[in-house]
């Protein structure tokens, strides 16, 4: 008569306790991947992604061209940590691309961002010429007329 007193009372322990729900710590902030691609939607290898108050620039992937954070560390030493219903702005650049500034808000979940980098409209055809620059300790050589110095 014990045994079914002592499955009922287990029984009843392990209906009664919930689920163990994991609980998001308060210095974690939501994740935002930014992805940033050409305009044929090839990965830009050398891109790299600055927020406007913050010193470093982040390097993507050079395979997949993301770049990912939860938090930013600002020149002061705070950091700033990305919330639900908070906006941000990032300037995204590589070279050999036009820059581009987007700004989004970011939701409590899924926060991926694609941005397009178009090509710099550079001509070719058009030879750059090399400056001439002047010393002020140049000058022309003598080649005026006595022998070899002593």
């Amino acid at each position: 008569m014990r045994t079914p007193k002592i499955a009922l009372a287990a029984l009843f322990a392990l209906a009664s306790s919930g689920p163990a729900l994991a609980k998001k710590n308060d210095g974690e902030g939501v994740p935002v991947y930014v992805k940033v691609l050409d305009l044929e939607g090839e990965p830009v290898s050398t891109a790299v992604i600055r927020h406007p108050d913050e010193a470093d620039r982040h390097r993507v992937n050079a395979l997949t061209g993301e770049w990912f954070a939860s938090v930013l560390y600002l020149p002061d030493g705070s950091e700033m940590i990305f919330t639900p219903g908070m906006t941000i702005q990032f300037e995204v650049s590589a070279p050999g691309y036009m820059t581009q500034i987007i700004q989004y808000d970011i939701r409590k979940r899924k926060n991926r961002l694609e941005v397009s980098l178009p090509l710099l409209p550079i001509e070719e055809e058009e030879e750059i010429e090399e400056p001439l620059i002047q010393f002020g300790r140049d000058r022309p050589r003598d080649v005026g007329g006595a022998g070899p110095a002593n």
